[in-house]
Parts: C-alpha cells; structure tokens; sequence
C-alpha cells in the first residue's frame, strides 16, 4: 500500500500544534520509521494515517485515494499501540486469532494461521496461556501476532518496543523486519530510539516540534544530515558542534578558524578546488557551525602540521573496548535545543505555526539553533576522539589530533546544511 502525505497538520483545541505541515510518500513495501524525541508529533502523524484522528489541514492518501473516503473496514491497516491492550480473559491463541473471527474465519483456517503466527514469533508453546501468565517480551509479541495475523497491507507501529530491556529489543526488531518483509507489506515504525531507526528503516523521517526535518535512508541522514537539529541527533557518540568563522584566500583555501579561549586561534584549511570549500567560500567573514563525529578524528604526534587541531583532555569514559577522551580546543561549542522548549522567541514566517502566531498577534517559539551566537551561556565545545582502552593518559593531558576536512558538517545560522538544498 502507498501512503502520502501532502501539507498535514494537526492543531489541538487550546492551539498546541502536533504536525505542522508534513508531506511524506511511504511507497509500496518500504518501512519508513518515524524518529524524534518525546512529544514531536511521530504518533499524532500515525493515528492520523490510522484514522484514529482526523487532520486539521492538508490530506492522508491511501493507494491514491483520499483516506476519509476509504471505510476503515476497507482500509486493510494493523496497529500495534505501545500500551499492548490485550485481552485479559483470552488465551494467546483467542488473541491473536480475535480479528479473524471478526472477519468471519472458520475455526480451522483460524486456528492454521494462528499457529503459522505464533511460531514465526517464537510463541508456538504458549497458546493456552493468559497475559498475565506472559513475560514482557512474549506479551509484546501476541500484541504482534494479533495484527499480523490479518496479513495487513499497512503496518502502523507505535513504539512496541520502548518497555523491553536491551536483549529482547534487539531480537524483536530483527523479528518484525524479517516478517513485515516476507509479507510485503507497507510499515510505518513510530520510535525515540536511533538505533531502532538506523537499523530497521528503508528510510528515516526525523520530526521535531512536528516539523518534518530530514528524510531519506539511514546513510543518508547519518553521514549528510540536512539540518543542526538532526546532525546533534543522530550519532554515538554525539556528533561535536562548535562555532567557527570562515576567511577565504582565494584561488588557495579556505580557512575554518576555532577558539581564541585559552588554547589560542585554530585553522582547518579546505584546498580551494574542494567542492564544499566553494560552498563555504560565501560565508567568508561569518560565523558558522562545524560538525565533528569520532569518525573524523584521529590522534598524531604532536610534530604533525596538517589540518589538525591541539587540545587537552577535560575528561575521559572507558568503555571497555574503547576509550573517548574529551578535547579542550579553546573552542565554543553550539547549543542545540533536541526538545523544542527554547526561551529563544521570534515572529514564525511559515507553515501552521505562522498561521496561528499572526492570529493571535505573538511571537512562536523556534530552535535555538536558528540563531547560533544568540545564546547567553557560551560553554566550552569539546571534540570527542576515539582512542584504544585505557591509552594512560589523564585529564589535562595534551593531544593533537588530524582532521579529515572532507568530513566535516557545515552549518548556516539558520541551522541548515551549507553544502546541500534542504531536503
């Protein structure tokens, strides 16, 4: 099944908005996961497509057809809700099997297609069993059965996963792509969680505030995110976003400057024929964003003088494989707000939230990250560097480390990705 969204939003009575103004193609087939914190509108957008909620703007479109045209027992869609909702006085086998005596099954067919569920999902053994008789894990799993029992065309998942401890999420979500894909079936995948995200989707749309900010494939959004809110995102460890101004000698490089705070003025030099030193080249005399991930970063000797950066250790983790050691550049790191609820307040200009800030005469609030030099804490940015277990070093310790520039993030002030359109 096809689903699209085209310029949906949701206002709820007392002018909370939910979504604002969301387009979206789910295509035949793919599994599109909904990414983003607590309270971003992933699972107001899902019961909108369930038609569990109706939109207050723009259109749902099922295989083509507008979805209030389509009668919900036509409209051939499971959904697995968070809170498992079974039915206490019923065994797992009546559970799973409930939707199909609703559809009129017979007992024996029921009873076959119980049973091919049931044991793709591990539960083969404990059809006689009640919920309350059932593990977490094996609970969520009847919750599972019971809407691919009915072999949907639409899968809407609302973080099943989110009770389970480490183990058991890792196992299932191996589980429900595996059968979602030798189904068929179209699924979209509600979760806060990355690696749900990065490891299960087709493609990954990362909302914030209800705001739609980057969509495509896992790769695509980790390596070349679209925006400061999704680069500070997604990562472990955490992607390092520090304020730097850009100065350009031309037909040479293009300079990244860092710091002036103790450690002294740092530059990152991008050769002039690079292509995103051409992008850069507009910003000359203006203060950016620059994104750092572990990935980019490794440790020299001290006599090395090519695009590298010197720091001191503020502090280490071990993690037992590996240690990250965090490096005082000197630099100032950029603050980005992963809620929403800044204090930063300016006049919205488009979208719902412009709608109801012209008619109710007040400003909106927006990311802070819009506006990179606007906070009034400056911390300290660090870098993050991978570095062998326990490297005996300790806090203050110097290091110098080289930069792969190729990899760096860029960022406007309006919190975009210099070096590519918005997606």
């Amino acid at each position: 099944m096809e689903v699209l969204l085209r310029d949906v939003s949701k206002v709820f009575p007392g002018g909370t908005v939910a979504v604002d103004t969301v387009s979206l193609d789910v295509r035949p087939g793919e599994l599109v996961v909904l990414l983003g914190p607590s309270g971003c509108g992933k699972t107001t957008l899902l019961r909108m497509v369930a038609g569990l909620e109706l939109p207050t703007s723009g259109q749902v479109m099922l295989d083509g057809r507008p979805a209030r045209s389509v009668a919900f027992a036509g409209r051939d869609v499971a959904m697995v809700f968070q809170e498992l909702a079974l039915y206490r006085h019923m065994n797992v086998a009546e559970n799973i099997g409930f939707p199909l005596r609703w559809a009129g099954f017979d007992d024996v067919a029921r009873h076959e297609k119980v049973l091919a569920v049931a044991s793709a999902l591990g539960i083969g053994g404990l059809l006689e069993r009640r919920p309350s008789q059932l593990s977490g894990g094996q609970r969520q799993r009847v919750a599972m059965g019971r809407a691919l029992v009915r072999n949907p065309r639409l899968f809407l998942m609302d973080e099943p996963l989110s009770d389970l401890d480490a183990q058991l999420r890792s196992e299932l979500r191996a589980e429900i792509v595996e059968v979602v894909k030798d189904l068929g079936s179209t699924c979209i995948y509600v979760t806060h969680d990355q690696t749900e995200a990065l490891t299960m989707a087709d493609r990954v749309a990362i909302l914030k505030r209800g705001v739609l900010q980057d969509l495509g494939p896992p790769t695509q959004v980790y390596t070349r995110p679209a925006t400061l809110y999704v680069a500070a995102f997604l990562g472990n460890p955490r992607m390092n976003l520090m304020e730097a101004s850009v100065g350009v000698v031309l037909d040479e490089y293009v300079g990244i400057r860092f710091g002036g705070q103790g450690v002294g003025e740092q530059e990152l030099r991008l050769p002039w024929l690079h292509m995103q030193a051409r992008m850069l080249a507009r910003y000359h005399g203006e203060r950016i964003a620059v994104g750092f991930r572990a990935e980019a970063l490794t440790p020299v000797g001290a006599g090395e003088t090519d695009n590298v950066l010197h720091g001191r250790v503020r502090y280490l983790e071990h993690h037992g494989h590996e240690s990250l050691a965090y490096l005082d550049i000197g630099s100032t790191a950029v603050q980005v707000d992963e809620t929403g609820h800044d204090r930063t307040t300016r006049p919205a200009r488009r979208g719902v939230r412009g709608i109801l800030a012209r008619l109710n005469s007040r400003p909106v609030r927006e990311p802070v990250e819009e506006r990179i030099s606007g906070r009034h804490q400056r911390q300290p940015g660090e870098l993050t560097v991978r570095l062998a277990p326990y490297p005996g070093i300790a806090t203050g310790h110097p290091v110098t480390v080289a930069v792969d520039v190729t990899r760096l993030h860029f960022f406007d002030q309006a919190g975009d990705r210099i070096d590519m359109p918005r997606r």
